[in-house]
C-alpha cells in the first residue's frame, strides 16, 4: 500500500472534451420545448396549491432517455438539451407563482401580456447573468457547490447512457419510490398520512404550547438530503428547530395573555395552530434572515464575481487562434451577448412600463428609467446569490421567496419616499419584484443545469442558448393556466351573517374598487360543504366591490356590498387565493407591499430575523443556509435531514470497511518489505525512509488513515447518489402524477378512488415506518457496489 497522501485526480467529463456527439439538435429542442410547455403549466398549479414546486430536471431527463431511444440511438447531450430546455419552463413558471398573483391580491387583473413580457425579461436576465459566473461557480468551485439536482441530473443521464446495473440503479430507486409516492400522496391513494405531525400541548402549564414536529416523508426530500450532505442538512434542521421549537411555543408563551390580536396577526394568538404561528409571525422573521444571510453571502462573493468578470473581458481580447480558442467545454457565449442583451431588456423594460403602465401608476419616462434600471441591479445581485445559494441546498429549498421580498422592501421604500403610496404603485412594486424573482429563479435552476452539462461534457453556449428558446416557448402556457385557474376556481359564498359597513368610513386595509364587473350573473354556494345547495343572483353588477389586505377588520379577501342594505352579503373567493390555490408566496409579497406603503409592515419581526442571522454569523455558521432552514416549515427540512442522516451512515459504514481492508493491505505490504525489500520499493516510487510520515521510529512504512480514507470519495456515479437521483425522479413524476389527477378531479367533478381516512394504516405511525423503510432502502442500496459491467 502506498504511503504517501494521494492527491485527488483531475475531473474529467464523461464526454471527453475532444469528442463531439449529436447536441443541439432539432428534435432535442422540439422535444424539451413540449416538456417546458407541460411542465410550466402543472408547476403553476403545484405552486399556486401548495407553494412549493417539484423540480423537473430529473423526471424530464428520465422520459427524454425513453422516447428519443425510441426513435433511435440518443446522444447523451441531445437529453441534456431536452432536460436543459424542458426545465426552463419550471424555473419560469416558479418565479412567477411566487409574485405575480400578488396583483390579483392588490385588486388588479392578471393580463396575458404583462405576464408574458414580465416572465420573458426576467428568464432572459437569469440565463445572461449567470453566463460570466458559470466558470467561478460551476468550475473552479467544483469540489465546494454540490449542486444536488444538476448532481443528480448527471447521474441519471449518464445512467441512462451507460445501460446496465448503472441504469438500473436509477430506476430502482424511481420504481420503490414511485410505488411508495403513489400511496403516499395525497392526490393519489392516500393510504398513510403523507405529513405525520405533533402538536404540543403538554400538561395544565401548556407546556410547548404552539410547537410541533412533522416531517414531510417524500422520496424528493430524502434523495436531496442524501446529495448535499449531513452538514448542511443539519444546519437547515437547526434553523428549523429554533422556528418551531423555540421562537413559536416562545410567541405563544408571551402572547396567550393578550386579549387583542398582535399584529400582523387578525386574531387572537390562543386561537393561533402551529401552522398560523408560523406563517404570521416565523415568516416575516425568516424573511429578514434570508435577506441578511444572503446580503452577506453576496458581499463575500463579490470578488469572485470581479475576477469573472474580469476574465471573461480578457478573453474577449484575445485572438482565435489555435492556440487560444477554449476547449469545446469551456465555450460560454461571448460577453458582448451578456451586456448587449441586458441593455436591450433594459430598453424593452423601459419601453414596457412606458406605454403600458400599471392602470393608476403612471410615472414619467425617467421614473420608468429608472425603475427598469433597478430591475438589472437587483436582477444580477439576487441572481449571484441564488446561484451559489442553490450550489449548496438545492434548488428545492432556495429561499427565491425571501430575496423578492428583500426586492420588495427597497423597492417600496424608494415609492414611501417618492410618496407613491397608492394601490397602483404596489402594483408597480410587483411588477419590478417579480422580473427580479423569476430572473433568480431561473438563474439557480440554469446553474443547476450548467452543472449537469460540466459532469456530463455538454458545450455551455449550446445550452445557454436552449434554456432561452425553453424560456420563449414555455411562457404562452404559464400565463395560459393562470388565467384559467383564477376564473375557473373562483366561488362566491353568501357570508354567514352580513356585515354592516359605510362605504363612508372605510377602515384601514379596505378599498372600494367600485362597481362589481365579473358579470351580471353569479352562482353563490354554502359555507357549509354539507349543504350542496346553490343561489342564483341575476344582477351582481349592483354590488360594489370591497378588498380587504392586512386590514384589522376583515379577513384578506374581496367581498361584495350591497348599497341598498348597507351590508357585505358576499365573499369572492377568486380561484387564486382561494383553498384550493392559495398562492402563500403571492400573499406574502402582496402583504409586504402593501405594509410598507401603508407604513404597516413587522418591522420588528424582520429586525429580528437580522439579528438571529449576526448572532449564526458570529457562531461561525453558514448564516444562509441556517436562515433558509428558519424560513422553511420543519416538516421539509427534518425530512431532508434524514437523507443526510443516511449520507453520514453510508460514509461511516463504507470508510470502516475501506480502513478495514486498507489495514489488511498494509500487513500484506509489510510482509513484502520483510521478505523482499527491493521489489516493495520497486511498488512503493514515492516511499522516502527520510521522511517521518513514511516510517515508524524502526524504519517500517506507516500505516496511512488518509489514504483509506480518501478511497471512500464518492465519484460523481455512486451507488448512493444514483439511487438518491431515482428518489428524487420518483416523487417527481408521481408527484405531477397526482396533480394531473387533481386537475381531472376539478374539469370533471369526479373522484378516483382513495383509501379513506379512517382505514386502520391511516395514521402517523405507519406513515413514519413506511419512510423509514423507504431511507432504509437508500441505506442499502447506497452501500451495495455497482456491477460496472453491461
Amino acid at each position: 500500500m502506498a504511503t504517501s497522501t494521494p492527491t485527488r485526480p483531475t475531473f474529467k467529463p464523461f464526454v471527453p472534451t475532444t469528442e463531439t456527439r449529436p447536441e443541439l439538435s432539432a428534435r432535442a429542442l422540439i422535444l424539451g420545448s413540449l416538456f417546458g410547455v407541460l411542465f410550466g403549466a402543472v408547476t403553476v398549479y403545484v405552486g399556486l396549491r401548495a407553494g412549493l414546486t417539484v423540480a423537473a430536471s430529473i423526471p424530464i431527463s428520465v422520459l427524454s432517455i425513453s422516447i428519443l431511444r425510441a426513435f433511435g440511438k440518443a446522444s447523451i447531450l441531445e437529453n441534456n438539451i431536452v432536460q436543459s430546455t424542458g426545465n426552463a419552463g419550471q424555473s419560469i413558471a416558479s418565479g412567477v407563482i411566487f409574485t405575480l398573483p400578488a396583483l390579483i391580491f392588490l385588486g388588479f387583473d392578471l393580463e396575458s401580456s404583462r405576464i408574458f413580457a414580465l416572465a420573458l425579461f426576467g428568464g432572459w436576465l437569469g440565463v445572461l447573468f449567470m453566463i460570466p459566473l458559470r466558470r467561478q461557480l460551476i468550475v473552479d468551485e467544483h469540489d465546494t457547490l454540490v449542486y444536488p439536482e444538476g448532481t443528480a441530473c448527471a447521474d441519471v443521464l449518464i445512467a441512462g447512457e451507460r445501460g446496465g446495473s448503472f441504469a438500473s440503479r436509477v430506476f430502482l430507486g424511481l420504481g420503490l419510490g414511485g410505488v411508495y409516492t403513489l400511496f403516499q400522496n395525497e392526490s393519489l391513494f392516500a393510504l398513510w398520512p403523507a405529513t405525520p405531525n405533533r402538536d404540543f400541548d403538554l400538561g395544565p402549564q401548556h407546556l410547548l404550547k404552539g410547537a410541533a414536529i412533522r416531517a414531510d416523508c417524500t422520496p424528493e426530500y430524502l434523495g436531496v438530503g442524501y446529495i448535499i450532505g449531513i452538514r448542511v442538512a443539519a444546519i437547515m434542521l437547526a434553523g428549523g428547530v429554533f422556528s418551531w421549537l423555540v421562537l413559536m411555543p416562545a410567541i405563544y408563551f408571551f402572547g396567550s395573555h393578550l386579549s387583542a390580536p398582535l399584529y400582523p396577526g387578525t386574531v387572537l394568538i390562543t386561537q393561533m395552530s402551529p401552522s398560523d404561528l408560523w406563517r404570521t409571525y416565523v415568516r416575516p422573521m425568516g424573511a429578514g434572515a434570508v435577506a441578511a444571510a444572503g446580503l452577506i453571502t453576496l458581499l463575500r462573493t463579490l470578488p469572485t464575481i470581479a475576477g469573472a468578470l474580469t476574465q471573461g473581458f480578457k478573453k474577449t481580447g484575445t485572438g482565435k487562434t489555435a492556440a487560444t480558442q477554449p476547449s469545446r467545454i469551456e465555450h460560454d457565449l461571448p460577453p458582448i451577448v451578456v451586456f448587449g442583451g441586458s441593455l436591450l431588456l433594459v430598453l424593452l423594460m423601459f419601453l414596457f412600463l412606458q406605454f403600458k403602465p400599471i392602470p393608476g401608476a403612471q410615472v414619467g419616462a425617467l421614473a420608468n428609467l429608472a425603475a427598469a434600471l433597478l430591475v438589472v441591479v437587483f436582477g444580477f445581485l439576487f441572481v449571484t446569490v441564488s446561484a451559489r445559494i442553490v450550489g449548496i441546498v438545492g434548488s428545492s429549498a432556495s429561499p427565491v421567496s425571501g430575496m423578492t421580498i428583500a426586492t420588495l422592501m427597497a423597492t417600496a421604500a424608494i415609492f414611501l419616499v417618492k410618496g407613491w403610496t397608492a394601490p397602483a404603485f404596489g402594483a408597480l412594486a410587483i411588477t419590478i419584484g417579480g422580473v427580479v424573482c423569476i430572473a433568480a429563479s431561473n438563474a439557480g435552476d440554469t446553474s443547476q443545469d450548467l452543472k449537469t452539462g460540466y459532469l456530463i461534457g455538454a458545450t455551455p453556449w449550446k445550452q445557454q442558448i436552449a434554456i432561452m428558446i425553453g424560456v420563449i416557448v414555455s411562457i404562452f402556457s404559464i400565463g395560459a393556466t393562470l388565467n384559467a385557474m383564477n376564473k375557473g376556481l373562483e366561488t362566491f359564498q353568501r357570508l354567514p351573517k352580513p356585515i354592516v359597513f359605510s362605504l363612508d368610513h372605510l377602515p384601514d386595509g379596505v378599498q372600494d374598487n367600485g362597481n362589481f364587473t365579473s358579470g351580471d350573473r353569479i352562482t353563490l354556494t354554502s359555507h357549509n360543504t354539507d349543504n350542496q345547495a346553490k343561489e342564483e343572483i341575476n344582477n351582481a353588477r349592483q354590488y360594489i366591490l370591497l378588498n380587504a389586505i392586512g386590514s384589522s377588520t376583515l379577513d384578506d379577501g374581496k367581498y361584495l356590498y350591497n348599497r341598498a342594505t348597507g351590508e357585505i352579503e358576499i365573499q369572492w373567493i377568486q380561484g387564486i387565493g382561494s383553498e384550493k390555490a392559495a398562492a402563500p408566496q403571492g400573499r406574502l409579497m402582496a402583504t409586504v407591499i402593501n405594509g410598507i406603503l401603508s407604513r404597516k409592515l413587522p418591522w420588528a419581526l424582520v429586525l429580528l430575523g437580522v439579528a438571529i442571522v449576526i448572532v449564526v454569523e458570529l457562531l461561525g455558521v453558514r448564516s444562509l443556509t441556517f436562515a433558509v432552514g428558519a424560513y422553511l416549515s420543519i416538516a421539509t427540512t427534518l425530512a431532508i435531514f434524514v437523507g443526510g442522516v443516511m449520507r453520514w451512515l453510508v460514509d461511516y459504514v463504507v470508510h470502516r470497511q475501506a480502513t478495514r481492508q486498507a489495514r489488511i493491505e498494509h500487513d500484506a505490504s509489510l510482509a513484502l518489505w520483510q521478505a523482499d525489500r527491493e521489489t516493495w520499493l520497486a511498488q512503493h516510487p514515492g516511499f522516502d525512509p527520510t521522511d517521518p510520515t513514511h516510517t515508524d521510529p524502526s524504519g517500517r512504512p506507516i500505516f496511512n488513515a488518509i489514504t483509506a480514507r480518501d478511497a471512500t470519495i464518492e465519484s460523481e456515479v455512486s451507488p448512493g447518489s444514483l439511487y438518491a437521483s431515482g428518489l428524487i425522479a420518483a416523487g417527481g413524476i408521481v408527484g405531477l402524477l397526482g396533480v394531473c389527477v387533481k386537475l381531472y378531479e376539478a374539469a370533471t367533478d369526479r373522484s378516483i378512488p382513495r383509501f379513506s381516512d379512517h382505514n386502520p394504516l391511516h395514521n402517523n405511525v405507519v406513515s413514519i415506518v413506511m419512510f423509514a423503510l423507504l431511507a432504509f432502502s437508500l441505506y442499502y442500496f447506497a452501500r451495495k457496489p455497482l456491477n460496472t459491467e453491461g
